[in-house]
């Protein structure tokens, strides 16, 4: 069994630590801790992860997050995945710092890059795995605050956080949506200890 998991951000260095870069940098993490590494290639960087027989092609498009659906619509056409094994790692505004959401299926809610992706595929039938970043900005400022980076307190608690992404990425792949969100979606996490 094939799987693509897209992490959306945008390439270069100075958005690296930056909130918007999030799925990037759960892909980097597991792709450090699991001893692989990214390639340059058509469209993003890829690299292979493989657990329990299953193969996650790893994508961080290097089409910038706004314009991810090119490469998410590629990778999924050369590596002959079906948009059922497609998960798309995004940071989402909507959700308290750290919570983690999977869904199977929904609207882009207002993420450029989701709505590129289903533009592009036609559809919003495939699953998203949203990290939520808070909304702890001034009207107006939405841009900037996404586009900065962790405050000092976020990037302590961002590495355990990432660490559950991984562990609902990996899920993803053996267990499969249902069970997975079934898992992961009860969980609570933050100040507010809200769901």
């Amino acid at each position: 069994m094939k799987y693509l998991i897209a992490g959306l951000g945008n390439i270069g260095s100075e958005y690296k630590n930056t909130r918007h870069n999030i799925g990037f940098q759960i892909l980097d993490t597991l792709a450090r801790v699991s001893n692989i590494a990214f390639k340059d290639r058509r469209y993003g960087f890829v690299a292979e992860y493989k657990f329990k027989g299953r193969n996650f092609i790893l994508l961080e498009p290097s089409t910038y997050v706004n314009l991810s659906g090119r490469a998410v619509n590629y990778w999924l056409k050369q590596e002959k995945i079906p948009v059922s094994n497609l998960l798309v790692v995004v940071d989402d505004l909507a959700l308290e710092f750290g919570q983690l959401r999977l869904k199977a299926k929904g609207s882009p809610g207002g993420h450029n890059g989701l709505r590129n992706i289903s533009e592009v595929l036609g559809s919003n039938d495939y699953a998203r795995l949203r990290f939520g970043i808070g909304d702890n900005f001034h009207t107006g400022f939405q841009v900037d605050y996404v586009l900065s980076e962790w405050h000092e307190q976020e990037a302590r608690l961002l590495p355990e956080r990432i660490g559950e992404a991984i562990e609902i990425i990996k899920s993803f792949g053996t267990l499969g949506i249902d069970r997975t969100m079934n898992l992961f979606n009860k969980k609570k996490y933050g100040s507010k200890g809200e769901d």
